[in-house]
C-alpha cells in the first residue's frame, strides 16, 4: 500500500463538479492499494500517518501531529500510485489491487482514519478532480512493505 501524504490548508475532491469530500488543515492522502495488501498494511499506515510529526508547534519545529492539532483528512484512492515505469512509457498498473480488493482496503483505511480524525473521502473508480492547497509544501511518500520491512 503506497500512501502520498500532503500537509494541507484545505483540499477537496469532485467528481462531475460536485464536492465529494473536503477537509480544512490537516493532510490529505492519496492511496493506493496493491496486490498483496492485508489489513496490517493499511493499519501500518494509519498508525504511521496518524502519529507523524508534520505539523509546526509554537515554537516553529515540526512537532505535532494531525491528531496533536485537531486537523481533518481527506482520503483519494489512487491506484496510478502502484505504476511499474522500468520498461517502456506506458506505465504498467498490474501491481495494483483487483477494484474489489482495493475498494474494501480503501474503505478499511478510511474508517480507521475516522476513529481518530475527521476524514472525508473520494469516490472509488471515479474520475475525479482534487483542489489541494499545500501547505510548506510538505509532502511524503509512503510504503506500507518498508514500514513491515517487506521491501
Amino acid at each position: 500500500m503506497i500512501a502520498v501524504i500532503q500537509r494541507v490548508s484545505h483540499a477537496s475532491v469532485s467528481v462531475e463538479g460536485q464536492t465529494v469530500g473536503k477537509c480544512g488543515k490537516g493532510l490529505c492522502v492519496l492511496l493506493g492499494v496493491a496486490k498483496d495488501d492485508s489489513h496490517e498494511d493499511s493499519d501500518a499506515l494509519v498508525r504511521k500517518i496518524l502519529n507523524l510529526r508534520i505539523f509546526s508547534d509554537d515554537g516553529g519545529k515540526m512537532n505535532l501531529s494531525v491528531v496533536d492539532v485537531r486537523g481533518e483528512m481527506l482520503v483519494i484512492s489512487n491506484f496510478t500510485l502502484l505504476a511499474a515505469y522500468k520498461k517502456g512509457n506506458r506505465p504498467d498498473y498490474m501491481g495494483a489491487a483487483a477494484p474489489a480488493d482495493a475498494k474494501e482496503l480503501y474503505e478499511y483505511f478510511a474508517e480507521c482514519c475516522k476513529c481518530f480524525v475527521p476524514t472525508e473521502c473520494g469516490i472509488f473508480g471515479a474520475d475525479m478532480a482534487v483542489d489541494i492547497a499545500n501547505d510548506g509544501p510538505v509532502t511524503i511518500v509512503m510504503d506500507s512493505r518498508v514500514l513491515l520491512g517487506k521491501a
